[in-house]
C-alpha cells in the first residue's frame, strides 16, 4: 500500500518509507567507490591517488545541487502541507530550470580552469595530467549530476521513493558496467573510470527529467513557471546547511590530502581515499535517512500537526542511535577485508590505510546525531540552526582538530580527528535540539 505524507507513521511505516533512500545514497556514493576499486586494482596507485586527490572538489562543484535539493523540496513539501499542489509545482519546476543554468556553467568555468585548480589542489607532477583528465571528464557530467542530486530529495516529496531508488539503481549499474568495460575490456585507464560515472550519472539525472515532464501519478510534476525571487532565496538560506555540509567536507577532504602528503605521502592519499570509501557508506545511511524522513517532517510542520512531529522526533532519535552503535561495529570487525579490496597488493599501505580505518569508525557513534540534526531544522525550514550545526563540524571543528591532533599524535591525531570534531558537533546539535523543542513543538 502507498505511503503519504499524511499517514501517521509507526517504526515500520517509517523505516518502509525511508529505506529507498537510504539504499539510494548508498548507491549514490558507489560512484567514487566504484571507480577507485578498478583503478587501484586494474590501472595504478599513481592513478589511484590522482582520483582521489580530484574527487573532493568535483563534489564542491556540485554542491548547488544539495543545497536547491534538501532546501527546495522542505518549500515545496511545506507547500503541500497547506494544500497548495499548483503552487507547489511552480516552485519545484523554477528550481530544476534554474539547476539546469546553474549547472552548465559551473561545468564550462571548471573544464577551462582544471590545470589551474588541480594545480591548487596539491597535484605534483607525476598526478597532473592525471588529475586535469578525470577532472574535466567528470565536470562535463556536472549539469546532470546536479540534477541527479535534486530528485533524490524531490521525488520523496512526490511520494515516489521506491522510483528514486530504482533510477540510482540504474545509473549505479551502468557505472559498474561500463567501469568493467572501459577499464578492463577497454583499458582505457582513469580515463574509463572518469566516462563510466559521467555516464551513471547522466542516466540519473535525465531518467526523472523524463518523468516529471509527462502525467504522473505523483505528486510533482514539471510545467511552466516564473521566477519567485522570495521562493529561491528561502531555498537557497534553507539548503544553506547542506551547500555547507558539502562544501565543507570538500574543503577539509583536500585540507587531510595536504597534511597526509607531508606526513605519509602518496600512500597517505591513497590510504584516504580508501577510508573515505567506506566512510560514503556508512554516512550515506545517515544522509538517506535525514532525506528520506525530512519531506514527512515538513509536512506534518506545514499542517501543523504537533502530535505527529513529536512521534517522529523520538523515532527518529532512536533509530539513529541503533544504526550508529551497529555500524560502528560492523566497521570494526571489517576493517581488514574491506581495505584489502583496494590495497591488498601492498602490505605497508594495507596496515596504514586498516588502523586508520578503525580509528575514523570511531565517529560512526556520532556523526549519525549531527547528520540528522541538521537536516532536521532544514525540513523545520529553520536553515540558520540548519547552516550552523552544519559549518561547526564539517568546518570550523574539523580544521581546528586537524591542525592540531596530528602535532600530538603524528598520523593517528588525522585519523581520530573526525570523532574529536564530531563530538564537538554533538554539543552544538544536542544545545539546539534542546532550545528549539518549544517553538517548533516537537518534543
Amino acid at each position: 500500500m502507498r505511503i503519504q505524507l499524511s499517514d501517521h507513521f509507526t517504526y515500520k511505516k517509517l523505516l518502509r518509507f525511508t529505506i529507498p533512500s537510504i539504499i539510494m545514497m548508498v548507491c549514490t556514493s558507489m560512484y567514487s567507490i566504484i571507480d577507485g576499486l578498478f583503478v587501484s586494482n586494474f590501472v595504478g596507485k599513481t592513478p589511484f591517488a590522482a582520483l582521489n586527490l580530484m574527487y573532493p572538489i568535483i563534489m564542491a562543484f556540485s554542491t548547488v545541487g544539495f543545497m536547491l535539493g534538501t532546501g527546495g523540496s522542505a518549500i515545496v513539501a511545506i507547500t503541500l502541507g497547506k494544500g497548495e499542489k499548483e503552487k507547489a509545482n511552480e516552485y519545484f519546476s523554477m528550481l530544476i530550470y534554474i539547476a539546469i543554468g546553474i549547472g552548465l556553467a559551473i561545468s564550462a568555468i571548471a573544464i577551462l580552469f582544471m590545470r589551474p585548480i588541480a594545480l591548487v589542489l596539491g597535484a605534483t607532477p607525476e598526478l597532473l595530467d592525471y588529475c586535469v583528465l578525470y577532472g574535466r571528464i567528470l565536470c562535463a557530467s556536472l549539469p546532470a549530476f546536479m540534477l541527479q542530486i535534486m530528485f533524490q530529495s524531490f521525488l520523496v516529496t512526490a511520494e515516489k521513493p521506491v522510483l528514486s531508488l530504482g533510477i540510482s539503481i540504474a545509473s549505479g549499474l551502468t557505472n559498474i558496467f561500463l567501469d568493467f568495460l572501459f577499464i578492463v575490456v577497454f583499458q582505457w585507464g582513469l580515463a574509463g573510470a572518469a566516462a563510466a560515472t559521467a555516464f551513471g550519472q547522466v542516466v540519473g539525472g535525465i531518467v526523472p527529467i523524463l518523468y516529471f515532464s509527462r502525467p504522473n501519478n505523483s505528486l510533482l510534476r514539471l510545467t511552466r513557471t516564473k521566477f519567485y525571487g522570495n521562493v529561491l532565496k528561502n531555498t537557497c538560506v534553507n539548503g544553506s546547511s547542506e551547500l555547507m555540509t558539502n562544501l565543507s567536507s570538500s574543503v577539509v577532504n583536500i585540507l587531510y590530502n595536504f597534511q597526509l602528503m607531508k606526513l605519509a605521502g602518496e600512500d597517505g592519499v591513497a590510504a584516504y581515499g580508501v577510508i573515505l570509501y567506506a566512510n560514503f557508506i556508512f554516512a550515506a545511511i545517515f544522509i538517506g535517512y535525514s532525506m528520506g524522513s525530512a519531506p514527512v517532517v515538513s509536512y506534518h510542520y506545514g499542517a501543523q500537526n504537533h502530535p505527529e512531529l513529536k512521534n517522529l522526533f523520538k523515532k527518529s532519535l532512536t533509530l539513529i542511535a541503533i544504526a550508529g552503535l551497529a555500524m560502528t561495529l560492523l566497521a570494526e570487525g571489517t576493517s581488514a577485508p574491506l581495505t584489502r579490496l583496494f590495497v591488498g597488493y601492498d602490505g605497508d599501505l594495507w596496515a596504514m590505510t586498516c588502523r586508520g580505518f578503525r580509528l575514523y569508525a570511531l565517529s560512526f557513534l556520532i556523526n549519525g546525531f549531527n547528520i540528522w540534526g541538521s537536516g532536521f531544522f532544514t525540513a523545520l525550514g529553520d536553515g540558520v540552526v540548519s547552516a550552523i550545526i552544519s559549518f561547526l563540524r564539517t568546518l570550523v571543528f574539523q580544521i581546528a582538530v586537524l591542525l592540531i591532533l596530528p602535532v600530538f599524535f603524528g598520523l593517528d591525531g588525522i585519523w581520530l580527528a573526525i570523532t574529536v570534531a564530531e563530538l564537538l558537533a554533538l554539543l552544538v546539535t544536542a544545545t539546539f535540539l534542546v532550545k528549539k523543542r518549544t517553538k517548533y513543538h516537537y518534543a
